[in-house]
């Protein structure tokens, strides 16, 4: 009875004077500690922060009054294997241009959502309504402490200019939202995402923030296959919300590779690529009278079937030569027989 008082006048004092107080135990041990309650801790009335167990957002204020907010549209119409293989550039253009938010999505009250790690420890889709009231004005810290799935410290001094393959990677940027060692928003993405990319369109939606004061709907889902601990890129929407898209709007899949590089998605190993590998690309995508008249051809042919991402190969192709055992076929036969079984042409050989 006596330390039920004595706990009910501490926490009295931690929420009116603002100060962090030990509670001691009967016999006198210090077990808990009440944090301090501060104004700074207390988001602007225009910023919300996700319940991920009931999937809406609260604004945070003290006043008697409080906005809520739907959670976002998660579920897009996007077909990974619908995308073109990486050739060279470091992103492509998905759904035209066009980002998959609702109308009903777009609102001007600021909020983050992160994902839940799955059950493999990997990050899910991460959503923001962005405004200047979730930027940060400190320092950015460290974040070394988490460690992605398929992460590795591995480094190429000859082939990266900043020497490591791997970044632990924002999801959202930390520029936009401040959010630092947040493992619901760091991936294993590469250099080459990461900074070629990614940043671009990170600082393109940042300036336009600082610069209007507008929100901007924001999010980057990343793209897992089956048990894969590595993403095979990133899915990046964004939609400015005052003039419904005329300032941004864009909607781009970042590959998440290496140039000169191969990357074992499965578990982040990787290995340089011989000097055979790395010239087949350019190879490959000078299409021969002899390979073009052979493909009008209905006269049965061998391809490299990729049964993971139904894929069809040319054997000499630099992508099927980086098939896994397990997800590679041989396959003698027409090209109409191979489509016809639901596989699609690899858009760097073209066969």
């Amino acid at each position: 009875m006596k330390r039920s008082i004595l706990l009910a006048g501490v926490l009295f004092a931690a929420l009116l004077f603002g100060c962090d107080i030990s509670v001691p135990d009967e016999s006198g041990n210090v077990t808990e500690t009440i944090p301090a309650v501060s104004e700074t801790a207390a988001a602007p009335s225009s910023a919300a922060v996700f319940d991920t167990e009931t999937g809406t957002a609260s604004a945070a204020s003290f006043s008697s009054q409080t906005e809520t907010v739907t959670a976002p549209h998660i579920d897009v119409p996007f077909d990974y294997f619908s995308l073109p293989e990486y050739t060279g550039s470091p992103y492509c253009e998905v759904n035209e241009n066009h980002p998959f938010f609702e109308d009903s999505d777009l609102t001007d009250v600021s909020y983050e959502f992160y994902s839940p790690l799955d059950a493999l420890g990997r990050c899910g889709e991460c959503t923001a309504c962005i405004g200047r009231d979730l930027m940060p004005t400190d320092s950015r810290g460290e974040i070394g402490s988490v460690r992605p799935t398929g992460f590795h410290i591995v480094r190429y001094d000859d082939i990266i200019a900043d020497k490591y393959l791997y970044n632990r990677c924002h999801l959202i940027g930390w520029q936009l939202t401040g959010e630092n060692a947040n493992e619901r928003n760091l991936i294993t993405g590469t250099r080459y995402m990461n900074v070629e990319g990614m940043l671009p369109f990170e600082n393109r939606v940042a300036g336009y923030i600082r610069k209007t004061g507008d929100h901007v709907l924001y999010r980057v889902t990343p793209v897992f296959i089956e048990d894969e601990l590595v993403c095979r890129g990133v899915l990046m929407e964004a939609r400015s919300v005052g003039d419904n898209g005329a300032g941004v709007c864009f909607n781009v899949f970042c590959y998440n590779v290496q140039p000169k590089i191969s990357i074992d998605y499965s578990d982040g190993e990787s290995h340089r690529l011989d000097e055979a590998e790395t010239s087949t690309a350019s190879v490959t995508e000078i299409q021969t009278e002899a390979v073009t008249a052979s493909i009008a051809s209905s006269a049965p042919d061998t391809y490299i079937l990729n049964t993971n991402t139904h894929r069809f190969h040319f054997p000499s192709c630099q992508s099927a030569k980086s098939i896994k055992e397990k997800n590679r076929l041989e396959y003698s036969g027409t090209r109409e027989e191979i489509i016809a079984q639901g596989y699609a042409p690899c858009s760097q050989c073209k066969p």
